[in-house]
């Protein structure tokens, strides 16, 4: 089986998904897709967290409760049918990445809903956990990686030939296709990051 890594960038209810393969970073994206996780016709589902914010606290946390098992269970399904699809081509996920905001830890409930930018924060942070949880349950290894710190983690992987897998990466939609968006470029490129920390990991440990 060949490696593979995922990628993720999380917005209210989906998340932009993106497998690569190569060595030395992504030399092919396998796969690219918009994971929905959550029922769409459930009220509240979408926003939680705008959702709560006039309600009585131990029902705001029974609502939230109900959505985050929906969504993690949303989640483990449709990242197990990407996983089997690519074991049917004869890949393996061995790494994924987590595209994170700020990274700031958010306050208690009740603070959060006293703060309509820090609803919005909550909701990014909600489904994120949501995708987390459904690659701790997979056993997929994850790395966490803020947005602002992309560039200096690409550094990191891949030297001076940084620039040219982004580069490289920024022109796949030439031949994947449109639409090639921002958040599967940045999905790619962190995806590209930790599938070439895991091969440098295996090189490093010897045969």
């Amino acid at each position: 089986m060949k490696s593979a890594a995922i990628g993720v960038s999380v917005h209210s209810g989906w998340g932009a998904v993106v497998t690569v393969t190569g060595q030395g970073g992504a030399d092919e994206v396998l796969d690219r897709r918009r994971l929905v996780i959550i029922d769409s016709k459930a009220t509240g589902a979408a926003q939680p967290y705008h959702y709560i914010q006039s309600k009585e606290i131990h029902a705001a946390e029974a609502h939230l409760y109900r959505c985050a098992a929906e969504s993690r269970r949303l989640a483990v399904e449709a990242l197990t049918r990407v996983a089997s699809e690519l074991s049917d081509r004869g890949f393996v996920l061995v790494a994924s990445a987590l595209l994170l905001s700020s990274g700031r830890p958010l306050p208690a409930l009740a603070d959060i809903l006293a703060s309509h930018p820090l609803i919005h924060t909550a909701e990014g942070e909600f489904f994120r956990q949501s995708f987390s949880s459904a690659f701790e349950h997979l056993k997929i290894p994850l790395t966490r990686i803020r947005a602002r710190d992309l560039d200096d983690y690409a550094l990191k992987a891949f030297g001076n030939a940084a620039t040219e897998v982004r580069n490289r990466i920024d022109g796949m939609g030439r031949t994947l296709g449109a639409p090639w968006t921002k958040d599967e470029k940045t999905a790619a490129l962190a995806a590209s990051i930790v599938l070439v920390g895991v091969q440098s990991q295996r090189h490093a440990s010897g045969p």
